[in-house]
């Protein structure tokens, strides 16, 4: 079967600026957006970033299982009537889809770099946490059977590796990733 004939799960990544005297009216109106995505065919899950203190820029990720799963909330009546509802807790939003690993590296526009790259790049934000979690945490799950040590670490560093570790080193090594 080609890779064009299976559709891979798609990413909305949401970027948006709050004025810090309305994080609590955002975050309830964020929490019934998300209650809203949750009722749509092919909703996979959501997730909110919050800004670090002081900052204004929350991040927001929901997923759907393809392309058009997201499409139909994109343009569905309920979602533009929510976002109606909260335009005035937003100074300003961005909004991105991505699909699969390519978009760790690079935007939409720049074609992603040789598999080879990906791997290069993917094993140096791998390596040193999955290091730092062996020496921190192996002691205590030696006890457990390989399922659970297995289980318990995947559970523990794929957020880590996604979220924090995967686009620290890619835009650290952009400039190799991506040559001009």
């Amino acid at each position: 079967m080609s890779s064009s004939a299976v559709s891979a799960p798609v990413t909305m990544l949401v970027t948006r600026h709050i004025a810090p005297e309305r994080y609590g009216d955002f975050l309830s109106w964020m929490r019934q957006g998300e209650i809203l995505a949750a009722g749509f065919p092919g909703f996979l899950g959501s997730g909110v970033l919050q800004p670090p203190e002081g900052g204004d820029q929350y991040q927001i990720v929901l997923r759907f299982n393809d392309e058009a799963s997201l499409n139909r909330w994109e343009k569905s009546l309920p979602r533009r009537m929510w976002l109606e509802r909260g335009a005035a807790l937003v100074r300003a939003s961005h909004a991105r889809r991505v699909s699969g690993m390519d978009s760790w590296f690079g935007s939409q526009g720049n074609s992603a770099p040789p598999r080879w790259k990906q791997a290069v790049s993917i094993w140096l934000a791998y390596f040193p946490v999955l290091l730092a979690f062996s020496l921190l945490v192996s002691e205590h799950l030696a006890a457990l059977p390989v399922f659970w040590r297995a289980l318990i670490t995947s559970v523990a560093m794929t957020p880590v590796m996604v979220f924090v570790c995967i686009p620290f080193v890619t835009r650290r090594l952009s400039r190799w990733l991506q040559p001009r």
